[in-house]
């Protein structure tokens, strides 16, 4: 018993001497948790909606009026049915909204005129929600005021259901699991492998004291950051081709519609992941503040990238945080390449963010490394 008394004491007295490790055990939750409290919503809300209403009539207003005070949607009009689809697969709305020019003919008629209404079938939290409150849009604030009154004839009632909703999920009409997800997931387990690999290397060799060794070498700093850098690069490249494989082999997920841009994809992101793991191994002085700070960037990613809840959804002032996460660009350009069936013009922002990522990253890592102990 007294060993183990005599060895807790030597851990706590570790943890002392590191004062940055003892920073991110106790700030990283508190931080996490705030980001988590404002971001995460189950009902997304605020989300961007295109429609079009070639009606134009009190009773198309009644709908519009109500989805907007439903508070999930903020729409904005488009020209055409083929603009609304177009606009969500270009990722610049989640949803969309037809109303067709005979909607108040049919009224009058009671032949139930149908409101069409898209999702994107990408975005599992939003076709969730979309099954779960569609009723909400034909409700009895609609409906109720749906009549007619004519002084010289007896009044018009409207159907119990006026109108028929029929939302149609995009890009993955079956609304399979596997699509929603895998795709994300694809790019979470490279990030692990990446930032945990890379982030505990340059500290690895501190610790070994196999730096001094590398200093008193003819290496240049340049060429000791690339000679870490590459092969981490390669390790995660192939893992990428590896987990796509079985994506593929095992879940049916769709194939990209360019092997050329899904080639390019899997370089950028791994190429910035290796350089941002070597920016957090230049910055921890342990093995375990390197891991902190790996996991300190993955979480978030996970949850503010749009991964899993529409980043349009969060507050605005959380929005921000997520186009810091290189994960956040990654989604985007997976799922269009995957299931969306991007193009490069679609998409070349997108890829211009991870590039710049990995440049700034590359470039901090050599400014950082000192070929000096100190």
């Amino acid at each position: 018993m007294n060993h183990i008394i005599a060895l807790m004491k030597k851990e706590f007295l570790q943890l002392r001497r590191d004062p940055r490790l003892i920073g991110f055990i106790l700030m990283a939750p508190v931080v996490l948790m705030i980001l988590f409290g404002l971001a995460l919503k189950l009902e997304p809300e605020n989300v961007k909606m295109a429609y079009v209403d070639k009606d134009g009539s009190m009773f198309s207003e009644l709908i519009k009026t109500n989805i907007w005070s439903e508070g999930y949607f903020q729409l904005y009009e488009v020209e055409s049915e083929q603009a609304i689809i177009r606009e969500i697969r270009d990722g610049h709305a989640r949803a969309g909204l037809f109303i067709d020019g005979d909607f108040s003919e049919k009224l009058v008629d009671n032949r139930q005129p149908t409101v069409r209404m898209y999702v994107d079938g990408t975005m599992p939290s939003l076709a969730t929600a979309m099954d779960n409150n569609k009723g909400s849009i034909t409700d009895d604030k609609v409906s109720g005021q749906m009549y007619f009154l004519d002084p010289d004839a007896d009044n018009i009632t409207i159907a119990p259901e006026p109108f028929l909703l029929d939302v149609e999920v995009l890009f993955n009409p079956d609304k399979r699991e596997t699509w929603f997800f895998l795709p994300g997931v694809i790019g979470i387990l490279i990030m692990q492998i990446a930032l945990i690999l890379t982030g505990t290397a340059i500290v690895r060799e501190k610790e070994n004291n196999t730096l001094e060794q590398i200093i008193v070498s003819p290496i240049s700093k340049v060429e000791f950051i690339f000679g870490k850098i590459l092969p981490y690069i390669f390790i995660a490249f192939i893992d990428f081709y590896f987990i796509l494989m079985i994506g593929w082999l095992l879940f049916d997920l769709p194939f990209p519609t360019s092997h050329f841009l899904l080639f390019a994809l899997a370089l950028v992101y791994v190429s910035g992941l290796i350089a941002l793991g070597l920016v957090i191994s230049t910055v921890s002085q342990t093995q375990q503040q390197a891991i902190f700070l790996s996991i300190f960037i993955l979480i978030p990613s996970i949850l503010l990238s749009g991964f899993i809840f529409p980043i349009e959804a969060m507050p605005t002032y959380i929005q921000p945080v997520s186009y810091m996460l290189p994960f956040t660009y990654f989604i985007e350009i997976i799922r269009g390449l995957l299931i969306k069936g991007n193009d490069f013009a679609v998409l070349a922002s997108d890829f211009a963010a991870l590039a710049g990522f990995a440049i700034v990253f590359i470039a901090i890592t050599i400014i950082r490394f000192r070929k000096t102990l100190g």
